[in-house]
């Protein structure tokens, strides 16, 4: 059985990832391994005891699923402790969840490189690459912390990209009608993250998210089937779909 490929639903909330990959699990003429790539470990199908482990701790400890929509990049830095001792503890604990972060990507990784070698098409639901993109990867007008240069550069220069990334495309004020989640302002900042990103994926396609589901489930896969044949984005892309 030839070895297939992955590719990557992309977008923020609302823009119809997860309907559409399930859509696809339906209806795709090929045969489907599913992966939740992205950081929320409540959607997840697969992870790590580790990763489970703090989740189920993080619960007991009475925090919330995240539902929060996307933080402005500033609201992702936290102030260091002035205290040493306190500070110390900080970076202690920042170096292992940022090791347990990369154990679990790359268990993930090493899954789809599995399902690949058997024949199968393996569709992710988001990707750590996209997720962390804005915060961790890009440019910032604050300095990093230590965790994010080192997670940031591992995913641009190690990580592997997903065979073929496929941008689900909305407008800031449309996803917030859809899931009332973020602002237009940081929405806008990370639909601008998202068109950066084809600098950095060797395939990557853009959808208008804004069209009828059945339309964008169509465009979809005739991406992901003219990408089996030929393994590349197509010259002519379908209507209202733009590629590099």
């Amino acid at each position: 059985m030839p070895e297939l490929f992955s590719v990557a639903l992309v977008g923020p909330d609302g823009s119809g990832k997860t309907t559409i990959s399930r859509r696809l699990r339906e209806t795709l003429p090929l045969p489907i391994k599913y992966v939740y790539m992205g950081v929320n470990p409540d959607s997840s199908n697969l992870m790590l005891p580790t990763t489970w482990l703090l989740n189920k701790a993080k619960r007991g400890l009475g925090a919330e699923p995240d539902t929060r929509g996307p933080r402005a990049l500033e609201d992702a830095v936290r102030p260091r402790p002035k205290h040493p001792v306190k500070r110390a503890l900080v970076e202690i604990k920042s170096g292992l969840l940022l090791a347990n972060r990369i154990a679990e990507e790359w268990f993930r990784q090493a899954l789809t490189w599995l399902y690949t070698r058997r024949g199968y098409v393996v569709l992710f639901d988001r990707h750590f690459f996209s997720d962390y993109f804005a915060y961790d990867i890009a440019p910032t007008p604050y300095r990093k912390p230590w965790t994010r240069r080192l997670h940031g550069w591992m995913l641009k220069n190690v990580y592997p990209k997903p065979g073929l990334m496929i941008y689900l495309d909305a407008p800031a004020e449309v996803l917030l009608a859809r899931k009332g989640e973020g602002t237009v302002e940081v929405l806008e900042d990370r639909r601008r993250a998202y068109l950066e990103m084809r600098a950095h994926v060797p395939h990557f396609a853009q959808v208008d998210a804004t069209q009828p589901e059945d339309v964008v489930l169509r465009q979809v896969t005739d991406l992901i089937l003219a990408f089996k044949r030929d393994r590349r984005v197509p010259a002519a892309a379908p209507e209202q779909v733009t590629h590099v």
